[in-house]
């Protein structure tokens, strides 16, 4: 049973959302802000954790931002209507997926089902079970699908489930072109739906990752209106 934290100042969001995902077979957890959240988190971390941007005390991103100084866990935000700043910003910090509100309760279920299957086929990896269990050499690029790890000249660089995914997909055929729709298919369900912008924060959250390790880190091209192309060097 996978246990869910849900992280929300509006009350009637977290009942009827725990009482939904309780009833799918999910463990859960309610906190009413960031601050309580991370305290719990600090003594134990859920498998997975659904934020609000918007909180007292401490804020989805502040929260998000502390989340990833230790652990790369599945995190999708929760986003007013027209906060599109927000909603990009949450991607390139390192959150997983994102669901507007007002939102259907199923959409939510469903991401939240395939974010875990995403994590579970690279856990499959990484007990030997999954196919692409080798580790992968591209020039400075060396990805261990085993243990999750990936280096660039040497430097370790943590990613998250996503990001792995989508660098995997581009460094496996190096001078070939993948289509955002291609990526969408690597790194997300084929039920979920997701746009194009999405995938474009994740690349340039992945981007600012590897620039961390080497400043002058340029293997991923954008081809604009087609896609990305990983260029070994």
């Amino acid at each position: 049973m996978s246990k869910i934290a849900l992280v929300d100042d509006d009350r009637n969001i977290l009942t009827s959302v725990s009482m939904t995902l309780e009833a799918e077979g999910f463990e859960v957890e309610t906190y009413n802000d960031g601050q309580q959240a991370l305290d719990a988190f600090n003594k134990k971390l859920p498998d997975m954790a659904v934020l609000d941007i918007k909180m007292p005390r401490m804020d989805g991103m502040d929260l998000l931002q502390r989340l990833r100084q230790k652990t790369q866990m599945p995190v999708i935000f929760l986003t007013s209507k027209d906060d599109e700043i927000d909603e990009v910003l949450g991607l390139r910090m390192g959150a997983d997926d994102y669901v507007k509100k007002p939102f259907s309760q199923r959409l939510l279920v469903e991401r939240i089902r395939a974010l875990l299957r995403r994590q579970e086929a690279v856990a499959g990896d990484a007990a030997g079970t999954g196919p692409e269990t080798k580790v992968m050499e591209r020039g400075n690029l060396r990805m261990d699908p085993l243990r999750h790890s990936v280096a660039w000249k040497g430097n370790d660089v943590s990613l998250t489930v996503t990001e792995f995914l989508l660098l995997q997909a581009l460094a496996q055929r190096p001078g070939f072109v993948k289509s955002r729709d291609q990526l969408m298919d690597v790194a997300y369900d084929d039920q979920v739906y997701v746009d194009d912008r999405t995938i474009d924060s994740h690349i340039k959250r992945l981007r600012k990752k590897m620039r961390s390790a080497d400043a002058d880190f340029s293997a991923i091209e954008t081809l604009y209106g087609i896609g990305y192309r990983y260029n070994e060097e």
